[in-house]
């Protein structure tokens, strides 16, 4: 089957969230299994970009807004992706440093998912399914199926994978004509209170929707920030598919970014090795539990929160804490204070370092996820590779993938509310269970063999696929 994922995202190429982890893995496992998955995302000037080896492949002047754009397809000569990847740039508007943020994003990613499907209708065989990630690709479904410049892709099957519904990318009706020519009477599939909705739409138009885990889309179904009617409208098409992890990637027997490898057999002293590294960089003390916080400094983290959990936490109990992230910039400065209240006991890296995540996982005893939404959630699961406990509360992919100690077959820490007196409390029974190291090493064994590679669940889109013929 000739698949082609179109994204904003996508690892190593360019990493904002959760999103690109999934395209940087799913495709590459659906050519495993015998299909032909292509990827398709804007050029942006990363690291990545800068160094690779590139080939033009398509070329396209882009008339939008009375404005004319040159536009180019270059084909990424990189086989250890495991997957054919195609950057779509865009003169003066994709070719920028960062991924999102700018003004200008609708305009940006309109003229994305106009040229993907111009570089589509110049192939001389057409994909057999076209997946759409998140909003930044929506408008693709109404575009193939309603516009008349891309009548010629009108049969083939669009799906819609909803990595976070908070985010729809709306724009103004007055911003119409930046899309290609549609007949008026199909605008209504396009609005969603009184705004062009490009998540909207794609609900609308896809001939299916999943979202990244099964729990996640019985809650868009109460909660998704204004989709909830459109949703329980369209349930007859909306599936969860719970996403997985790139097991090559994040497996702590050949993770280069480790001061010592490991396996299950061998967890006890190569975690004890990554732990005392960890800690000796930071200024921690690698005899006491160390709890790590991995994530963007945001609401739906719970991150607005977190200087209180951290700080009840440190009051209450002989712990260290370590946190990875940026965001918010009232949160972060709260966190870099705590970092000089209690110097040895706890320490925050600012931003984001790919070598630092790897680490933490493989370091720390037990990893937070206080979350308010979590669509899926892979944080969660690479601990779990990694043997580091998870602390989560209980919505979204975390309720489908930690079951709790308390509970038969339990080997996490779950909660039921993103609040401090929660964390908090949870912390408290992870210390209590850290305590009890012989019965904390064995749940550290169970956690390391608990499976949740890509092959499963990229068996499972082919699934959905074959439906749409």
């Amino acid at each position: 089957m000739k698949i082609i994922h179109i994204s904003a995202e996508c690892y190593p190429i360019a990493k904002v969230g959760g999103l690109a982890d999934v395209v940087g893995a799913l495709p590459k496992y659906q050519n495993r299994i015998g299909h032909h998955a292509t990827v398709l995302m804007p050029y942006y000037e990363t690291a990545y970009v800068e160094k690779a080896t590139t080939v033009v492949d398509f070329c396209y002047t882009l008339v939008m807004n009375q404005k004319t754009y040159f536009a180019e397809v270059l084909s990424v000569q990189d086989p250890a992706l495991g997957f054919p990847l195609f950057l779509i740039r865009i003169a003066d508007l994709t070719d920028r440093k960062d991924v999102y943020g700018y003004e200008d994003d609708a305009l940006r990613f309109v003229a994305f998912q106009r040229v993907a499907l111009q570089w589509i209708l110049s192939k001389d065989t057409l994909p057999e399914v076209v997946h759409c990630h998140d909003h930044h690709t929506g408008l693709v479904p109404f575009m193939m199926s309603r516009c008349e410049d891309f009548a010629t892709l009108k049969n083939i099957p669009t799906v819609l994978s909803i990595h976070n519904a908070q985010y729809q990318g709306q724009f103004s009706h007055e911003m119409e004509n930046i899309l290609p020519r549609f007949r008026e009477s199909d605008i209504g599939l396009l609005d969603w209170d009184s705004m062009i909705n490009p998540l909207a739409a794609a609900i609308k138009c896809a001939w299916r929707v999943n979202t990244v885990s099964p729990s996640y889309m019985e809650e868009l179904k109460q909660k998704a920030n204004g989709l909830e009617w459109l949703l329980n409208h369209e349930r007859a098409k909306c599936v969860g598919i719970l996403n997985g992890i790139d097991a090559e990637t994040w497996d702590p027997a050949t993770d280069t970014y480790l001061h010592k490898n490991y396996t299950i057999r061998t967890r006890q002293s190569g975690r004890k090795v990554n732990k005392e590294a960890l800690c000796d960089e930071f200024g921690l003390d690698a005899s006491k539990p160390l709890f790590g916080f991995i994530g963007r400094l945001v609401w739906e983290k719970g991150a607005d929160i977190l200087p209180t959990i951290i700080d009840k936490a440190l009051q209450e109990y002989d712990v260290n804490i370590i946190l990875l992230g940026s965001g918010s910039p009232e949160v972060e400065s709260q966190l870099a204070d705590l970092a000089i209240k209690y110097k040895g006991r706890y320490n925050a890296y600012i931003g984001y370092e790919e070598r630092m995540s790897h680490q933490v996982y493989a370091g720390a005893d037990f990893l937070l996820m206080p979350s308010r939404v979590e669509p899926c959630g892979l944080n969660q699961m690479y601990s779990l590779r990694y043997g580091c406990m998870p602390i989560v509360r209980r919505t979204g992919g975390l309720k489908d993938t930690v079951i709790d100690l308390g509970e038969e077959g339990g080997f996490g820490i779950c909660h039921d509310h993103t609040s401090v007196e929660d964390v908090v409390y949870s912390i408290g029974r992870a210390v209590t269970h850290f305590k009890n190291q012989k019965k904390f090493k064995e749940i550290q064994k169970t956690m390391m063999h608990l499976e949740h590679s890509w092959e499963n669940s990229a068996q499972m889109y082919v699934s959905l696929y074959n439906q749409l013929k």
